[in-house]
């Protein structure tokens, strides 16, 4: 699939770049005169006067908090924040989302390497209401919110509900943690600035890379005695490398190209989505769906009635018979929805600016002929 998707002229879904090592040092040489100073010296363990301290300094402004550290992975600066928290509040329990990212795709390690455990709140595909705070049974120490919750499709509760849910954690003496992996382009959602939505969180995670196109890399932002002994952790856990330029170069970069673009990118999202909708609706698909239909951030969900293998190879026929991506791997869908369905994430970047919604639809009635064809060949086989 990513020979196809390489080899297209017009792609709609964004995500995992599909280059050489070659290809991605040039785009890094290319963006990084303008990101930083390439005469400073390279760091060394990540040296807080160079180009790693300068990535946390512009990060905590970004966000409007006293200080931030730079992490080789989400996963690790997620663990030190709840580990942190848990000492500090004395409660090894987080109460959090079944279908967080600390649930989902970190191995457990919360509760295996850090010795703590989770509680849920709720087991509704959507982020916890007050009520359901207030209401939980048991003491927590931690609140962690993935904003957005990625494996609900991406999905934002309305400022007016984050700020009540964040003032019920606050009610049961809890502090706050923001999984704020895609937190980025969460500001036209909620009609409020980056500071404004870090300012309600005692600590908020980031990424490089989901959004920002960085090569990887993660940072933990909040107070300043709290990145301190955040850092301490950071050493302990195995996460302070010799050399960390790279990574850095390539978020300061982001922060410079992309971070600008995410509204636009959330705009456009909305436009992609409708046209998506109408194009199968036009087709008459008897069961699809667009989630959300009108989507929070710049990245949405798909699903169809086919298995991922009939739509996954549809989606390399396409590419390679017209020069057209649009969309990305299929997987069998384990949340909601019919049997036999398989759903998609599409995000909306730099390559599906210039789409227009006629394209868009133009684009899935030759997608959906090509799905039929090879419903029709492996029935045949």
């Amino acid at each position: 699939m990513l020979a196809a998707i390489r080899g297209s002229r017009r792609v709609l879904a964004g995500g995992v770049p599909v280059e050489t090592v070659r290809e991605r040092m040039a785009r890094l040489v290319a963006d990084a005169p303008g990101a930083y100073d390439l005469d400073d010296w390279t760091d060394l363990y990540g040296n807080d006067d160079g180009i790693v301290g300068e990535l946390e300094r512009r990060t905590a402004e970004a966000l409007g908090t006293e200080a931030a550290a730079f992490f080789p992975t989400g996963t690790m600066a997620q663990q030190v924040a709840l580990r942190c928290w848990a000492g500090r509040t004395g409660n090894p329990a987080v109460a959090g989302h079944p279908l967080s990212h600390l649930e989902v795709h970190e191995r457990d390690a919360y509760a295996v390497v850090s010795g703590l455990r989770m509680v849920h709140p709720t087991q509704a595909p959507r982020l916890p209401t007050a009520d359901e705070i207030h209401d939980l049974q048991e003491p927590f120490g931690t609140l962690a919110l993935e904003l957005p919750l990625r494996d609900a499709g991406f999905v934002l509760p309305g400022w007016d509900e984050l700020t009540a849910v964040v003032a019920a954690a606050r009610d049961r003496d809890a502090v706050v943690h923001f999984d704020g992996a895609r937190l980025w382009e969460c500001g036209p959602h909620f009609g409020r600035p980056l500071t404004e939505i870090a300012a309600l969180a005692d600590s908020v995670y980031v990424s490089y890379y989901k959004s920002l196109d960085g090569i990887s890399g993660a940072a933990l932002a909040g107070t300043e005695d709290f990145v301190a002994e955040a850092r301490a952790w950071r050493h302990r856990y195995g996460g302070q490398l010799f050399q960390q330029w790279p990574a850095a170069l390539a978020a300061l970069a982001g922060l410079d190209r992309e971070l600008p673009r995410l509204p636009e990118y959330v705009a456009h999202a909305k436009v992609v989505a409708r046209a998506l909708g109408e194009g199968m609706a036009d087709a008459a698909v008897p069961w699809f769906r667009v989630h959300p239909e009108v989507p929070h951030t710049h990245q949405f969900q798909v699903w169809l009635p086919h298995p991922p293998e009939v739509l996954n190879e549809a989606v390399v026929r396409q590419a390679e018979e017209t020069g057209t991506t649009l969309f990305r791997k299929w997987f069998e869908a384990d949340l909601g929805g019919p049997p036999g369905v398989a759903l998609t994430e599409v995000t909306v970047a730099a390559s599906a600016m210039n789409w227009t919604a006629a394209e868009v639809r133009s684009a899935v009635a030759e997608f959906l002929d090509y799905v039929e064809g090879v419903r029709t060949g492996m029935k045949r086989g």
